[in-house]
C-alpha cells in the first residue's frame, strides 16, 4: 500500500533535469515539484523556467494555426514597446496618463477611419477584446430602447427586448442575450447563403427589437454581410410599421480590411442607421492578444449614465468597460501600429494576406476533390467542403491529416439551416506568407492519394460548430 501510494505521489510530480536546477536539501525544497498543488519551497528560477517551457513544447505552432484570427506575429519594435509597457494598468489614468492619451488617439483614428461625424469628439473605449465590445455595444442598444418614453413603462412591466442577428454571429452574442435577459432572434442560413438576409432580418424586428447586428466577416466562411443592404430593410421597415431599429456592426476582423481594401464599401457610420461598430486590435488589427475596441457614432448613441468620466491632467475622459484593471500595453502597441503603418502600410499588409488567401483558394479549387464555398476575396478567409462525389473521406479527415504536419486546419459543421454542411477553413493572416502557403498546398496534393484510397471516412462527422475565434 506504501508503494503504492509513493508510486501516486510521484506520478503527480514533475521531473527536474539535474543539469537546469538541483534540490536544496537545507532548505528543505524537493526536486521534483507536484504538479496540482504548491510544494513546501521554492525552486530554482532556471528549473521552474525549464519546466514550463518543455511542456508549452507540446502546444501547436501558432504560426502554423490556420483556425485563429488572433494575431501571432508581431515585428520585433511592436513587441519591445509592449515590453516596456507590460506593467502599466490600462484603467489607471491618473497614474499613467500617456497610455490613457494613446488610447485616445486610438479611439479618434477608428472613428476617423470608420467615417464618424466628428472623429475628433469620437466617443469608444479599448477593451480586453471585441467580445467585450459586443456586450458594451449591445448595452448601450437596450439601454437605449428602454429609455425611449414609448418603451419605458412597458419595459419596467417586463416586456422582454430582442436582438435580431445571423445564425453566424460569434457566440459572445448569444452569451450578451443570455447575460443581459435579451431575447436572440436568429436568421438562420439558407442553401448557399451563409450570413444574414436584410429582409428576413427586418421581418424578425417589432417595437421590441433594441437592434440588428450585422458581422463584417463571418467567422463561418470570410463573408461580408450585406450592411447597406441591411440598414435600406430597416428604412423600409421603418416608413411601413414605424420601428426605428439601429444597427451595430461586429467587425472583429473586416473592421480592419474593409477600410483598406474595399473603401468604396459603405459599411461604416456612412449609413446613417449604424450606431456602434467594434473590432479586435488582436485581429487584423496586428496586435497579440488582448485588445479589442468599440466606438459609437455620437454621444446620442452612448447613454450617457453608462459611461464613467475621469478626469486628468484637465482632461475629461470618458471610460465604459466591464473590466476594471486590465493591461496597457496591447493599447500601446495599436498606437504604434497605427503610427508605424499608416492608411498605406495597412492597405499592403491586408493586401498581401489577401492575395494568399485567393491564390490558396485558387489552387485548392484546382485540385478537384474540393468544393469552394467563399474564396479569399472579402476577408482573407476561406471555407470549402469535400465534393459530393468523393466518398473515400471527409472534411476531418482533411483537417486530422494536416495536423500531423502542423498544420491546424479547422473541420466544423454549420448551424441551422445547413447543419449537413461541414467544412474547412483558413484564415490568411500577416506572417502567413506565400511561401508558407504553398508549403500547405504540397502536403494537402501529398495526402490526397492515400485519403482517396481509404475505404471511407476515418473520422466521423461531427455536429458542434466550434473555431468562432
Amino acid at each position: 500500500m506504501n508503494h503504492q501510494r509513493k508510486t501516486r505521489d510521484e506520478k503527480d510530480r514533475l521531473s527536474v533535469n539535474p543539469l537546469v536546477g538541483e534540490a536544496n536539501p537545507a532548505a528543505g525544497m524537493e526536486a521534483a515539484p507536484p504538479r496540482n498543488r504548491l510544494d513546501a519551497g521554492p525552486i530554482a528560477a532556471s528549473a521552474a523556467y525549464q519546466l514550463i517551457h518543455d511542456e508549452l513544447m507540446l502546444d501547436g505552432n501558432a504560426r502554423l494555426n490556420l483556425a485563429t484570427f488572433v494575431t501571432t506575429s508581431m515585428e520585433p519594435f511592436a513587441e519591445r514597446i509592449m515590453t516596456e509597457s507590460q506593467d502599466k494598468n490600462m484603467i489607471d489614468k491618473d497614474e499613467y496618463p500617456m497610455t490613457a492619451e494613446l488610447e485616445q488617439r486610438c479611439v479618434a483614428i477608428l472613428a476617423d477611419l470608420w467615417h464618424a461625424p466628428d472623429p475628433s469628439h469620437a466617443v469608444g473605449c479599448s477593451t480586453t477584446g471585441s467580445s467585450e465590445a459586443c456586450m458594451l455595444a449591445g448595452m448601450a442598444l437596450k439601454r437605449r430602447w428602454a429609455r425611449r418614453p414609448e418603451n419605458a413603462e412597458r419595459y419596467a412591466s417586463g416586456v422582454r427586448p430582442n436582438l435580431v442577428m445571423g445564425i453566424n454571429v460569434q457566440v459572445c452574442w448569444e452569451k450578451f442575450c443570455n447575460y443581459w435577459e435579451v431575447e436572440p432572434r436568429y436568421v438562420p442560413m439558407e442553401g448557399d447563403r451563409f450570413h444574414l438576409d436584410p429582409e428576413a432580418a427586418a421581418e424578425l424586428c417589432d417595437e421590441n427589437t433594441i437592434g440588428v447586428v450585422a458581422i463584417m466577416g463571418s467567422t463561418f466562411d470570410g463573408s461580408y454581410e450585406p450592411v447597406g443592404e441591411l440598414c435600406a430593410a430597416l428604412d423600409r421597415l421603418q416608413e411601413r410599421a414605424g420601428h426605428d431599429v439601429p444597427v451595430h456592426v461586429d467587425g472583429a476582423s473586416g473592421g480592419m480590411v474593409a477600410p483598406f481594401l474595399d473603401p468604396d464599401l459603405e459599411w461604416d457610420f456612412r449609413q446613417p442607421r449604424v450606431a456602434s461598430i467594434n473590432t479586435s486590435g488582436h485581429k487584423y488589427g496586428l496586435v497579440y492578444p488582448g485588445v479589442g475596441w468599440a466606438i459609437w457614432r455620437d454621444r446620442e448613441a452612448l447613454p450617457d449614465e453608462l459611461v464613467f468620466h475621469v478626469n486628468y491632467l484637465g482632461g475629461d475622459m470618458p471610460t465604459f468597460a466591464l473590466n476594471f484593471s486590465r493591461p496597457g500595453a496591447e493599447v500601446v502597441a495599436q498606437y504604434y501600429y497605427f503610427l508605424r503603418l499608416g492608411r498605406d502600410g495597412y492597405r499592403a499588409v491586408q493586401q498581401a494576406s489577401r492575395d494568399v488567401a485567393t491564390h490558396l483558394a485558387r489552387e485548392i479549387s484546382a485540385l478537384d476533390s474540393f468544393r469552394m464555398l467563399t474564396w479569399g476575396d472579402e476577408l482573407p478567409v476561406f471555407a470549402f467542403t469535400v465534393k459530393d462525389e468523393v466518398t473515400a473521406f471527409n472534411v476531418y479527415d482533411v483537417s486530422r491529416r494536416l495536423r500531423e504536419r502542423g498544420w491546424q486546419v479547422p473541420a466544423y459543421s454549420f448551424p441551422a439551416n445547413r447543419e449537413d454542411l461541414s467544412v474547412l477553413r483558413v484564415v490568411c493572416r500577416n506572417g502567413f506568407s506565400m511561401d508558407l502557403a504553398d508549403l500547405l498546398l504540397q502536403d494537402l496534393k501529398r495526402l490526397l492519394p492515400e485519403l482517396h484510397a481509404q475505404p471511407g471516412p476515418l473520422h466521423p462527422a461531427m455536429t458542434s460548430t466550434g473555431f468562432h475565434h
